[in-house]
């Protein structure tokens, strides 16, 4: 029975042990003052890339397109006159 209740105690120091440095951890990554932060090494937000896309593109064309114009593209294409 003493060696359950020695485990137990084992177990919760070592439990208390971990939560005690996570919360170490967090405070180094989040304190205002923190070097990491300051130097770069710890980003918080990340940029968004972009996609250029031209004024004029050819799906904006095929969109304004009649079905007959449509057509005769595709004629066109096949008989690789395009």
């Amino acid at each position: 029975m003493s060696n359950e209740k020695e485990e137990k105690e084992e177990m919760l120091m070592l439990l208390k042990a971990l939560v005690e440095k996570i919360n170490r951890l967090e405070n180094a990554v989040f304190n205002e003052d923190n070097l990491l932060m300051k130097s770069g090494y710890v980003i918080s937000e990340t940029p968004t890339p972009i996609i250029a896309t031209s004024v004029d593109s050819d799906v904006d064309k095929i969109a304004k397109m009649e079905w007959s114009e449509i057509s005769d593209m595709v004629s066109k294409i096949e008989s690789g006159g395009y």
